[in-house]
């Protein structure tokens, strides 16, 4: 027979084991825990104000955030890249759940926010910062966008102008770029340009 100690000792052991063993059965396996969908577009047609402002509103779109890509010049400010010398276009990164919107829903609203048959011109804004591109992340990406733009040129008379080209590099604008239009509604842009736009599409 064992000894006082040793049954103490093994009565020890066997609740410990019952322990992690109940522990392990309620937890959830680490390579079981699907982390948030997430997927990345980025997007340009003209003053980010308007676009960030616009696909804010689509429901499945996670972030928008206004930035520039497509230029030589590293790190760029928004006044270098007004200048239309460095090479970048204004755009927006948005990160959304595929599982609520695709890719391609993000583009047939891309098409309907702007006009993609203008050469490097959005209404009164001129310059290459303003031109109508697709920036793609992915051959999937690149696919789909050139697949979509084919569909959207069924809708327009004039011929689609806008790029469609890997993106390098995303450089985030400055911090009072962000949320342009919910922190700067009463601005003359924000109620001539980028009001109207919302209440053409119902979403404000």
């Amino acid at each position: 027979m064992l000894k006082t100690p040793m049954k103490k000792l093994l009565f020890i052991l066997v609740l410990l084991l019952v322990f992690f063993s109940m522990n392990s059965l309620f937890a959830t396996p680490s390579s079981q825990q699907v982390p948030p969908t997430r997927a990345q577009a980025v997007l340009g047609g003209g003053c980010f104000w308007c676009l960030e402002a616009l696909f804010q509103k689509l429901p499945g779109v996670l972030s928008v955030e206004s930035g520039f890509a497509g230029g030589t010049t590293k790190n760029p400010t928004y006044q270098q890249v007004c200048t239309g010398s460095t090479g970048h276009a204004e755009v927006i990164k948005i990160t959304y759940d595929p599982e609520k919107i695709s890719y391609n829903q993000l583009l047939d609203f891309f098409w309907r926010a702007h006009d993609p048959t203008t050469w490097n011109q959005q209404g009164a804004d001129l310059g290459p910062q303003y031109r109508s591109v697709i920036f793609t992340t992915s051959a999937q990406q690149q696919n789909a966008a050139e697949m979509s733009k084919k569909r959207a040129q069924a809708f327009f008379e004039k011929p689609i102008v806008t790029q469609i080209e890997p993106l390098e590099k995303f450089y985030p604008a400055e911090k009072y770029h962000q949320n342009y239009y919910l922190n700067n509604r009463s601005a003359p842009y924000c109620r001539a340009v980028i009001a109207p736009k919302l209440q053409k599409f119902h979403m404000e």
